[in-house]
């Protein structure tokens, strides 16, 4: 008799996404590209995205998820370890993103070129824009693995404040934005390459850092300058494996930066302990954790009492890479579905085929597009910090595109979701990255300043910046282009000159994305695109939910274009 007796023969299954190219299939993030770096060097991207398309990344990605990692406080003899330990998967995917140079290449490049004013977008500078580069990469990243990427982040965002303390920076600058991974915990002058984080909040205070209790105090100085004994706590303290971090601590002058390493330079185990590890919805390959400070030492990084002002400028550069963040899973959520719809059929026709359905690929593509260009372009203004309107723009869009785009992940993803049916809400197999997908999706709108943070940031901006004049700048290439944009990026200056009420500052922020967003497309995607999101998000023909696109919509065009293969 035969071990088994088969019951059916399975068919009408799609074949997984997998053994793709993710760069060579994103229209839209090469036509932001061509317009925000016409002449940045594609080959570097190209190399990343065929990489990350493999099935062993995928695999890596599903491992990482799947064996989360272990906090182990004590060794088998009862000393404390405090170490987190994660599968091999963890480690090859970090080692990939730093091999891609996703934490530290804008800081790799010579000063006078980083820091001066280059030509038009994306030319000078050897030919290349640093930070937009850094942000493709970052946003194809995250297709394959978003959780790992809170290091890299991390390291990406505090490197450059490490300039505040000049001797710190000379040791330990060249080792964050080397290429090599290293996750040994040794010291920093045994290692090749290096990784930061950062340890703001506390549990009685969350984003109101003003309201940390943890205290440091004067221990002497040495090469590295003050030195501090640190004693408190942090309530969410990501990557605790990371080889140091800048953490907010309260001295005599007020809230101080401070910078901890986790080994200390004569190879002692600094006293930092970890409590333990979050329980997330998502995120699940990265360590969040709760650690405590027990005298640790750290070194003061900047002027003492100034902790929040050098805080703000490493939250710009986190919520740059939540908007990047949301905009890649978005992508990656619009492309398993269309590779699903595109091989299911039902009711005698490919899901694809059917209108319904169409529409909403078709909406979904126009919002992730609209996403991708926006991401983009505040990329480019990180890359112009010596233009007086990139620099406006920079730090106006920085809490609009935080804010919208990440508002639109979570809604997005289960709409993508709901294209896979019931295939999409089962973890198993390939499909099962939708899932993951929408446990993620939540996480880059509360980080790095929830929503009204991000509102209450735009007021900040609004009132320390020309930004009227600034946004009617960014708007002038659309003028004339389509009425609806025309009624709201005329009725925009006014609004934010005369916006003084917080109650009113999320829909500016929503309005403000949209104009801009509107803007890009006209200069990067096809009138198609152009015209259905103006139709759509600002002229009022649009319903409720994803897949209410008007019957005159150009369906054809916005899923073609949107197709990962």
């Amino acid at each position: 008799m035969p071990d088994s007796v088969a019951t059916h023969e399975v068919f009408n299954q799609p074949e997984p996404l997998v053994g793709y190219d993710l760069f060579a299939g994103n229209a839209p993030l090469r036509d932001a590209l061509k317009f925000n770096a016409p002449s940045l060097d594609m080959a570097p991207l190209a190399a990343l995205g065929a990489r990350l398309g493999t099935a062993e990344m995928q695999l890596h990605a599903r491992l990482a998820n799947v064996h989360a990692p272990q906090l182990r406080t004590h060794d088998r003899f009862g000393r404390r370890a405090d170490v987190v330990e994660f599968h091999p998967s963890y480690h090859a995917l970090m080692a990939a993103a730093v091999e891609a140079g996703l934490h530290g290449t804008p800081w790799a490049e010579p000063a006078p070129l980083r820091d001066s004013l280059p030509p038009p977008p994306g030319e000078g500078q050897g030919g290349g824009a640093p930070h937009v580069q850094r942000a493709a990469g970052f946003m194809l990243f995250t297709e394959l693995e978003p959780s790992v990427l809170c290091p890299i982040s991390m390291t990406y965002a505090v490197t450059p404040a490490l300039r505040s303390n000049a001797a710190i920076y000379a040791d330990w600058g060249p080792r964050l934005t080397s290429r090599r991974y290293d996750p040994a915990l040794k010291p920093w002058h045994e290692k090749p390459g290096l990784t930061m984080g950062m340890g703001m909040t506390e549990k009685q205070g969350g984003s109101d850092v003003r309201a940390n209790t943890t205290r440091a105090e004067p221990d002497g100085s040495d090469a590295w300058g003050q030195r501090m004994r640190v004693t408190g706590h942090k309530w969410f303290f990501s990557a605790p494996m990371c080889d140091a971090f800048l953490i907010l601590a309260q001295t005599a002058s007020g809230l101080s930066c401070l910078f901890l390493p986790r080994v200390l330079p004569d190879g002692r185990l600094n006293a930092l302990r970890i409590q333990r590890l979050k329980d997330k919805l998502g995120n699940k390959a990265n360590a969040s954790s709760e650690v405590e400070f027990e005298g640790a030492t750290a070194w003061l990084v900047g002027d003492e009492g100034r902790g929040v002002p050098q805080i703000l400028e490493m939250g710009t550069m986190t919520r740059l890479d939540c908007a990047l963040g949301t905009s890649g899973l978005m992508r990656q959520a619009l492309a398993l579905a269309l590779n699903h719809t595109s091989q299911r059929q039902a009711f005698g026709k490919r899901l694809i085929e059917q209108p319904l359905m169409r529409n909403v690929l078709a909406d979904l593509a126009l919002e992730s597009e609209a996403a991708t260009a926006l991401a983009i372009r505040l990329a480019r203004a990180f890359d112009r910090r010596g233009d007086a309107h990139e620099a406006a723009m920079a730090r106006l869009l920085t809490p609009v595109a935080k804010f919208w785009i990440c508002k639109r992940g979570s809604p997005f993803a289960q709409e993508a979701m709901e294209c896979l049916g019931g295939n999409g809400y089962v973890e198993e197999g390939g499909e099962g990255v939708m899932a993951r997908i929408y446990r993620e999706m939540p996480l880059n709108s509360i980080w790095e300043g929830a929503g009204n943070i991000m509102a209450l940031d735009l007021l900040r901006a609004l009132r320390k910046a020309d930004a009227a004049a600034a946004l009617a700048h960014e708007l002038q290439p659309a003028r004339g282009a389509h009425p609806a944009l025309d009624r709201l990026a005329s009725a925009l200056p006014t609004r934010v000159e005369e916006m003084a009420t917080e109650a009113e500052a999320r829909r500016l922020a929503q309005d403000v994305a949209l104009a801009v967003q509107a803007a890009l497309l006209l200069q990067t995607a096809p009138p198609a695109v152009f015209a259905a999101f103006c139709d759509s998000r600002l002229g009022g023909d649009w319903g409720q939910a994803f897949g209410t696109l008007g019957a005159r919509t150009d369906f054809d065009t916005l899923i073609a274009r949107a197709m990962p293969r």
